[in-house]
């Protein structure tokens, strides 16, 4: 596993590439954005934002998606994985904000994680992102870069997030997800990863035969 000072500099090189990363989830407002996080699972945002486009124009509150209802949400998410499942926790999650939230999204991850369709990564992720908590969100790419890179020898996400809270300075805790996120998606992905692009080439335990 990586020092510190190579995690640091790890982080510096991210942040130079790209020193305001976000998601690329598209969406208008807080409740959106937690709707199509939900919808995120096992998906890719690119189809996500495709659904949500023509969703959002009719559907931006948990009011007008109560409306809407059950089969006509269906409709719209069809082309999403499990969307069956999917369209039913995004219609419990609009009535448990409009009773229990005044349908307004909670701000504390453990708020979150009560919400219908909302896991520890979901939960993760809205923090972070709408409310700038120091949280940091375990994907795929997270987990595949995190192990690659030497940040994290643990094999779980809950092991990675710990990880990654402990050893990454926490002035980088806010963009640490989307940057591995990023990285992973467009550079150190999971088949054939562009090492000759990467920034972080020689910091890499992989790479370098220390992994």
């Amino acid at each position: 596993m990586l020092n510190r000072s190579e995690i640091k500099e790890i982080f510096e090189r991210l942040k130079q590439e790209n020193p305001a990363p976000t998601s690329e989830l598209i969406a208008r407002n807080n409740f959106t954005f937690a709707v199509a996080v939900l919808l995120s699972a096992q998906t890719t945002d690119k189809m996500v934002n495709k659904v949500t486009k023509t969703l959002f124009e009719i559907a931006d509150t948990p009011e007008k998606m109560l409306a809407i209802g059950i089969d006509k949400l269906k409709e719209y998410v069809h082309p999403l994985g499990f969307f069956n499942n999917k369209a039913k926790n995004v219609i419990a999650l609009s009535e448990t904000l409009v009773k229990k939230y005044n349908s307004q999204i909670p701000k504390t991850r453990d708020e979150l994680e009560k919400l219908p369709g909302i896991g520890r990564k979901s939960a993760n992720v809205i923090a972070n992102r709408l409310f700038g908590a120091s949280t940091i969100a375990v994907d795929t790419h997270v987990l595949r870069v995190s192990q690659r890179l030497g940040l994290s020898k643990a094999t779980e996400p809950i092991g990675i997030e710990r990880d990654l809270l402990a050893n990454v300075p926490e002035k980088y805790h806010k963009n640490t997800s989307d940057w591995l996120v990023l990285h992973g998606r467009y550079v150190c992905t999971a088949q054939k990863p562009k090492c000759s692009d990467c920034c972080l080439f020689d910091l890499c335990e992989k790479i370098n035969g220390k992994g």
